[in-house]
């Protein structure tokens, strides 16, 4: 049986996606495909480089944020991010990932997160605000864009001390 997902709703938090099947840490749950309509960004809009911004088609939007996630980013040929199971999911789970593991800034959240676990940070932050630990524990997991753009930040700024 191949494993497939669906849209529903998810407690307190709006739509949410959820499996129909198990997943195996390293499977797709979803292939990212973008529009091709230019994107400013927005609470939806996903990092797809340093510097632009882009929009999945489909279920992407529909994915929640956890500071917990059981999901993860991983680049696709064309650029979209594909949604990869972090650890094994059983099914009617809901699939969830971290969205700071695609954005290095989160403006458009403003509000207290929502995610109930029991690490949570209190509120959705991009990488640049993750904790160094959090972001060795999604090694493999984020858009690479991100790692790149650490190391700039952090060669500049021992050129600046």
């Amino acid at each position: 049986m191949i494993a497939a997902i669906e849209e529903r709703t998810a407690d307190g938090r709006g739509q949410g996606i959820f499996t129909l099947g198990p997943f195996s840490k390293g499977d797709i749950l979803y292939v990212g495909v973008l529009d091709d309509r230019p994107i400013t960004n927005h609470s939806h809009a996903s990092q797809i480089s340093k510097t632009s911004f882009g929009f999945h088609k489909g279920l992407s939007s529909k994915f929640n944020h956890s500071c917990d996630p059981n999901c993860g980013i991983v680049l696709n040929d064309t650029g979209g991010h594909n949604i990869v199971a972090m650890c094994d999911i059983a099914a009617e789970d809901e699939a969830t990932y971290d969205y700071a593991m695609r954005n290095y800034r989160i403006e458009h959240f403003v509000g207290p997160c929502g995610c109930g676990n029991a690490n949570c940070r209190r509120s959705i932050t991009g990488w640049k605000d993750l904790p160094q630990q959090r972001k060795h524990d999604y090694a493999g997991f984020v858009a690479p864009y991100l790692i790149e753009m650490d190391a700039e930040l952090s060669h500049l700024e021992r050129i600046d001390t």
